[in-house]
């Protein structure tokens, strides 16, 4: 038993002593998407452009609710003096509206949601070709996008944001 504890430490040792030179020529960094995604130039710009697009979309979306609910307030205060037909008709006339409000409603998130990933892709991309060049210049060896927890030392972010900004 000895004999094999001994070389064990002597292995230990040596990869105890190794380990101080291994980390200093391994160089990590780390970079926040979602910080990029809200403080880059290129991500701003690509949120107005989304804003412009769907913002007569969103008005009529709007509109089109208010109007529904002031419909149904006014079905509401006559139902008691309407003739079951009427009120029949009305409720059916107000159902179907509904049911074209949650359409247009449930296309236009869709849409939305549909451009937005594609804005948010482009710019993913164009922050993952920063990210090469930031690490090619700097000799990094490893660069994370997600991490529980990363020392602010290794945060990459701002050269990153900077980087993307300037190359507008």
């Amino acid at each position: 038993m000895k004999y094999l504890s001994r070389p064990m430490w002597a292995l230990v040792c040596a990869i105890a002593l190794a380990a101080p030179a291994f980390a200093q020529e391994f160089k990590v960094g780390f970079v926040n998407t979602d910080r990029i995604f809200r403080e880059a130039n290129t991500a701003k710009q690509a949120q107005s452009k989304l804003e412009q697009e769907f913002s007569r979309r969103e008005k009529e979306l709007a509109e089109l609710g208010n109007s529904l609910k002031g419909l149904s307030e006014r079905y509401e205060r006559e139902a008691p003096t309407l003739s079951e037909s009427q009120r029949q008709q009305r409720q059916k006339q107000l159902i179907d509206q509904d049911r074209e409000f949650q359409r247009k409603r449930r296309e236009y998130q869709e849409d939305l949601n549909a451009r937005k990933n594609e804005e948010l892709q482009q710019v993913l991309e164009r922050a993952n070709r920063v990210v090469k060049q930031v690490a090619e210049q700097e000799k990094y060896d490893l660069i994370l996008q997600e991490a529980v927890y990363i020392n602010p030392k290794h945060d990459i972010t701002d050269k990153v944001i900077r980087a993307l900004n300037a190359a507008k």
